[in-house]
């Protein structure tokens, strides 16, 4: 059987840090390996990382951003497999027996996805993610039009993410998309375990919630990628698709976080790649901010998102580009 490390970044996590390490090693296949990076915390997460001690490999170090706190314990991982668990996700208990077995069933794929369940702050559901019923193919293609990551939902061979050199510590927030970025164009080849594995939770101190610089970073891995000069042209023909689609969910993702100046913005930009008239535009966006939203255990507030200046404003602006194109 091979080895698997685990590797925890914690960052003031006292809150829900104690619920994600009993989750692991409540696991059905004990991790060989569990190494928390206590990233800076001034909050209760070292006294609670003591508590375990005896089960956990602690790192301490000067905070220094997730991308480093998990390249810290990449350095230290000694299992032929890694995954990565965020200090507020909860593992189901089958998740690295099932996905251990998944990828021995591949011996050619370095990576493995599942699906994910969206719970709120006291673990009560929202919805189950299954991406591959949108993207039944985890190829390098499908990687680029959509990229659905989540890295707590993954499993990964040791060997291929220091064949890349790990994650890239420019990155505050997306440093796992552009972790994956590169394992795909290095030729990582990826499977699909179309089960649900993890509890993904949503809660106000979610650093996700930095929409801001969530979208930044966002579009500016996709700069990265589109200006590659060795990108294969198969893959760089996707590009305008691939930056629809990140500019829409950027969009919502601003949007839910009420930055609807921004999201405007966003949505002028996927405008400018794609095809068609401004008011089937705008229908397609209705309907993608409504799936995003159900996806949290909501539902889109129509009338106010049309009703909104910002909304306003930019339809105006849209029929303008429309005319002037024509």
């Amino acid at each position: 059987m091979p080895r698997v490390s685990v590797v925890i970044p914690a960052y003031n996590g006292a809150l829900f840090i104690g619920e994600a390490l009993e989750s692991l090693l409540n696991q059905s296949c004990p991790a060989d390996q569990i190494i928390v990076v206590n990233d800076g915390s001034t909050d209760e997460t070292t006294e609670i990382l003591r508590g375990y001690a005896d089960k956990i490999q602690i790192i301490d170090q000067p905070n220094a951003g997730v991308a480093a706190a998990r390249n810290r314990g990449l350095a230290a991982a000694e299992g032929d497999l890694v995954a990565f668990l965020d200090q507020d996700d909860l593992l189901l208990p089958d998740k690295l027996q099932q996905q251990v077995d998944c990828l021995a069933q591949h011996p050619g794929a370095g990576m493995l996805h599942s699906g994910w369940r969206l719970v709120d702050a006291a673990g009560r559901k929202l919805s189950d993610v299954e991406p591959w019923h949108d993207l039944p193919v985890l190829d390098s293609a499908g990687w680029i039009r959509r990229m659905p990551v989540l890295f707590s939902a993954m499993l990964f061979r040791r060997d291929w993410l220091l064949r890349v050199g790990g994650l890239s510590e420019r990155f505050r927030q997306v440093c796992d998309v552009e972790l994956i970025q590169r394992l795909v164009l290095a030729g990582c080849e990826s499977v699909w375990l179309p089960q649900i594995t993890v509890l993904y939770r949503q809660h106000e101190a979610n650093d996700s919630r930095n929409t801001l610089v969530q979208a930044a970073e966002c579009w500016a891995v996709q700069d990265e990628l589109f200006a590659r000069a060795d990108l294969p042209l198969e893959l760089r023909q996707l590009e305008s698709e691939s930056r629809y689609y990140n500019a829409v969910w950027i969009a919502w993702r601003l949007y839910h976080t009420q930055r609807l100046e921004e999201m405007a913005r966003y949505l002028e930009l996927a405008f400018r790649y794609r095809p068609g008239t401004w008011t089937e535009a705008m229908l397609q966006w209705i309907e993608l901010f409504k799936t995003y939203e159900a996806s949290y255990g909501q539902s889109l507030d129509l009338a106010a998102l049309l009703g909104s200046a910002e909304w306003q404003r930019l339809t105006g602006r849209l029929l303008k580009l429309q005319t002037a194109a024509s």
